[in-house]
């Protein structure tokens, strides 16, 4: 049966997967970008923003695992891009240029109405106004019988959570701690989920957390 999956989640050690006063200047919030570090030197988080070299290991086969077996990906609206309110011209497509390393439907979560954005590379970003039900079910019908990736932020996250909705989730958290952002857990997660992996490598430690039976 396909699961609903969280990858590549980076957290502070005090539960953080953002700093502070996010905006279109800090997007992941003040020092936020500090919880990343670890992506962009290896391989393939290097390959992804169209760079060479980078390390192999335990960070590069965790960062593999987040994309094997998955056929759609939904995602709110501030991990789309740092617009709030309305669109105006549309003209925002992403963080990730022309060709995004998606290469599938994304489902981005949003109150405004906006037309399918299509982009190189077989991603088309898809805007969903009637709520995150509505969004896993286009994504797990557009995956074709694949696994569906839920790719934040915090509040999308912690929303599927609570709901029970998230059968495996990858947590990586960095060895650094920012007092204040947008914290990763709420509610009772300790009650339906176990801690099923825990793997340090050199910048991070990866947690895998699976939906009790």
């Amino acid at each position: 049966m396909p699961k609903l999956r969280v990858h590549n989640v980076a957290m502070s050690l005090d539960g953080f997967a953002a700093g502070p006063e996010q905006g279109p200047e800090n997007p992941l919030g003040v020092g936020g970008e500090r919880l990343h570090e670890w992506i962009f030197e290896t391989r393939y988080g290097r390959a992804m923003i169209g760079q060479e070299g980078g390390t192999e290991g335990v960070d590069e086969a965790f960062l593999r695992r987040g994309d094997d077996n998955i056929g759609a990906t939904v995602m709110g609206r501030n991990m789309f891009g740092p617009i709030r309110g309305e669109w105006g011209d549309s003209s925002w497509s992403g963080w990730w240029g022309d060709e995004p390393p998606y290469h599938h439907d994304v489902f981005v979560l949003t109150h405004h109405p906006r037309a399918d954005l299509v982009m190189k590379g077989g991603t088309t970003f898809r805007f969903v106004t009637d709520g995150l039900d509505s969004a896993l079910g286009r994504a797990f019908a557009a995956a074709g019988g694949r696994d569906v990736r839920l790719g934040g932020g915090a509040a999308t996250i912690r929303a599927a959570l609570d709901a029970g909705l998230v059968d495996e989730l990858h947590v990586a958290v960095a060895p650094i701690v920012l007092g204040l952002g947008e914290p990763l857990f709420a509610g009772n997660v300790a009650a339906a989920y176990q801690v099923t992996d825990l793997t340090p490598s050199e910048r991070v430690t990866h947690y895998v957390l699976t939906k009790s039976a």
